[in-house]
């Protein structure tokens, strides 16, 4: 899951950069020149001959083939990493040499302790030179609950929902707001947003599809739903959500170090009883043995 969160989160950046120059001027107030194209560059930062270095995301402001007037260098950091720091004020320095402009180093952090720890200036040992990176992490990124907010700023609701997927109303905004976007964007923000999603959330989810009339076509829906629904058949929908509710059962178990037998998982995946199925998707969060979970009473 992390390595999803993470390559989700840069392509995020990478499939529109003026996104993240509207996200440090606009909602962080860092100045950064606004009538300039935003565009993706290398991110390659070698330290020959004995390191590679690399950034996730490096943008540039200013037209092609001119002299840049801004350099951006967008990092996603899901834990504390030693020597981090250090690398990323090697980026800010080889972005310099290579641009000859301002650069702003913005950190894109999953928790306020891990924000907190990267917002802390970075002395090294040039002199004279400590780079303070932008952290961004939960308590600046706004919550979108609103679903009208998802067309106009669907990547900041996808960036909302990385940092607030623990509050059900921001699942449901983006949920909502999807509905009213074109399949193809519907499509990569739901999958975008399941691929980080944590399994309370994907839970939510999964209800959500299960429950209405989901218009968008994705791989997801197509497993779970899609055979059900494409049909036209009631008893295919209902194998569908039994099929996707068993599968989300036995991720949360999973995660939770939950010891599951090859007959707990067979028991599971065979129900065919909606109701003890939403029963045992209740108690999956609390309970620590199968005996509890399979409980009569």
């Amino acid at each position: 899951m992390p390595s999803k969160i993470h390559d989700t989160l840069n392509d995020l950046f990478r499939e529109r950069p003026e996104f993240a120059v509207e996200l440090l001027r606009d909602q962080l107030g860092v100045k950064l020149p606004g009538e300039y194209p935003a565009l993706l560059a290398s991110g390659e930062f070698n330290d020959r001959p004995s390191r590679d270095f690399r950034a996730d995301t490096v943008i540039t402001l200013g037209h092609r083939g001119e002299q840049p007037q801004h350099g951006v260098v967008i990092e996603i950091q899901l834990h504390r990493e030693p020597g981090k720091p250090e690398a990323l004020a090697r980026y800010a320095a080889a972005l310099w040499l290579q641009l000859d402009c301002p650069i702003t180093v913005a950190v894109v952090c999953p928790t306020r302790s891990l924000a907190t720890w990267a917002a802390k200036p970075i002395v090294t040992s040039l002199r004279d030179y400590t780079l303070t990176p932008v952290a961004i992490g939960p308590s600046e990124i706004p919550a979108v609950t609103d679903p009208s907010q998802v067309r106009d700023h669907g990547e900041l609701a996808l960036l909302s929902f990385a940092a607030h997927a623990d509050r059900p109303e921001v699942v449901r905004a983006l949920m909502d707001g999807c509905k009213n976007l074109d399949d193809r964007h519907a499509t990569r923000y739901y999958e975008h947003a399941y691929d980080m999603a944590p399994p309370a959330a994907r839970k939510l989810m999964e209800e959500i599809m299960s429950s209405t009339t989901w218009p968008v076509n994705s791989p997801f829906a197509r497993e779970h739903y899609g055979k059900g629904r494409e049909a036209g058949k009631e008893e295919g929908k209902e194998e569908g959500r039994l099929a996707g509710k068993a599968s989300m059962l036995l991720d949360i178990l999973t995660e939770r170090g939950v010891p599951l037998s090859n007959a707990d998982r067979e028991r599971i995946t065979t129900c065919t009883d909606p109701a003890l199925m939403d029963i045992w998707a209740r108690r999956c969060l609390t309970i620590s043995s199968t005996e509890e979970l399979f409980a009569e009473n």
